[in-house]
């Protein structure tokens, strides 16, 4: 009987321990799930329950954050645009050829670039022009029997050529402005070229609304105007501060200083700085504009070219040996003057910004901002009635008061 009594306690105490050991696990289970819980709720949302938030605001919160999450954006209702890295790739798929695409592309079509050279006469405006697409391509260059006289109005010139370097064409037009400022009385000498300015962004505009259009237009729309500034050492002359005013906002204006070996290196700097405070003091705006620089990068790269504005330039068609190289230069009693020496003048400067850095820029800039403000003022202004259009397309064909050559380099 004993052996029995013992034998039924001991699996009683076995019973209990077995109870105890499952309800010990069931407790840290359940402390570990409400642990899990409390680590899945972000602060913010466990201190909207504490604050009594609603249910419908956890939500839209829950939504934001999802949608801030890298790789995953949502562009409209029901639709989710996600970003795949190369790094995420199963292999290779080829997107990087488009840029080869677009390159034969663009190699094959050719491109154009339209500019305008803007200063009384003697300021070297042809030279420097010839000096910077190394080639003959100045108005008076490429004019057979060119005799210099003034003019008694502003007439405009364009000359075109097709220049070919390394597979790449480029259709360049230079177009001058001979009178600019060369009469004793200058008052509004700067119409005839605002209103040619507008004509080439009309030109566009007309063909752009036309029903059959052409598969490329033509775009004869001024990219840039280089504006001569005399280098007198002064400050801006009215005519100058008048000008750019009008100017720079319907086209993008690079003031330069011409002839700036008649200065010294402090003189130019003194005038430089003078040119700046009267830029800023009258509102003038050229280019590059600070509001258009679009990522820290170019700002950084603008900002430079901001310093140097307006570039004190030389220009040159004649080559001289300097220690056994040719370089392109003014030979003077004292030495020569190299054109593309930095530490001479800032031509360099000047052909990077409007040919190795910033050319595509100059053309973006044109279309997405001064052509597209010329665009929405016309389109306001006469709701744009056809009949009407087709008037002033005659008028620009047969009222334009230019000259156009083209030749091919």
């Amino acid at each position: 009987m004993e052996e029995r009594e013992e034998r039924e306690n001991t699996i009683t105490q076995e019973k209990q321990e077995d109870e105890d050991k499952n309800k010990e696990q069931q407790n840290i289970q359940t402390s570990m799930a409400e642990k899990e819980k409390c680590a899945m709720v972000p602060p913010e949302e466990e201190n909207g329950r504490e604050k009594g938030m609603e249910a419908g605001e956890i939500k839209k919160e829950t939504e934001l954050e999802e949608e801030g999450k890298p790789g995953l954006s949502r562009s409209g209702p029901g639709l989710q645009t996600s970003f795949i890295q190369s790094p995420d790739l199963f292999g290779y798929v080829g997107i990087e050829a488009v840029l080869d695409q677009m390159k034969c592309k663009t190699m094959k079509a050719g491109f154009e670039f339209n500019i305008m050279v803007v200063g009384q006469s003697g300021l070297g405006k042809s030279t420097l022009i010839n000096t910077l697409f190394k080639s003959r391509v100045s108005r008076k260059s490429c004019t057979p029997n060119y005799e210099e006289k003034i003019s008694k109005t502003v007439k405009l010139h364009a000359v075109s050529h097709v220049i070919e370097e390394k597979g790449v064409k480029m259709k360049l037009t230079v177009i001058d402005t001979p009178g600019f400022g060369d009469q004793i009385n200058n008052v509004n000498c700067w119409d005839p070229i605002v209103k040619y300015v507008n004509d080439q962004y009309e030109k566009y505009l007309i063909e752009e609304l036309n029903v059959h259009r052409k598969k490329r237009i033509p775009d004869s729309r001024v990219h840039c105007c280089i504006h001569f500034l005399p280098a007198t050492g002064h400050r801006l002359r009215p005519i100058d501060v008048e000008f750019m005013k009008r100017l720079g906002k319907i086209v993008s204006i690079v003031p330069v200083i011409a002839k700036a070996d008649t200065l010294t290196v402090e003189e130019r700097q003194e005038f430089k700085e003078k040119i700046r405070q009267d830029l800023l003091a009258n509102g003038i705006c050229v280019y590059p504009q600070r509001e258009y620089d679009e990522d820290p990068e170019e700002r950084i790269l603008n900002d430079r070219i901001r310093e140097s504005i307006p570039f004190a330039v030389v220009g040159a068609n004649r080559e001289h040996q300097v220690n056994g190289n040719s370089v392109l230069g003014r030979k003077t009693k004292w030495g020569i003057i190299e054109v593309e020496n930095v530490e001479h003048c800032e031509f360099a400067n000047l052909r990077d910004l409007l040919i190795r850095s910033h050319l595509q820029d100059l053309k973006d800039v044109t279309h997405n901002i001064h052509y597209e403000t010329y665009r929405v003022q016309r389109l306001n202004a006469s709701n744009m009635n056809f009949s009407e259009l087709v008037l002033s397309t005659w008028q620009l064909e047969n009222g334009a008061d230019k000259c156009e050559t083209e030749s091919q380099l």
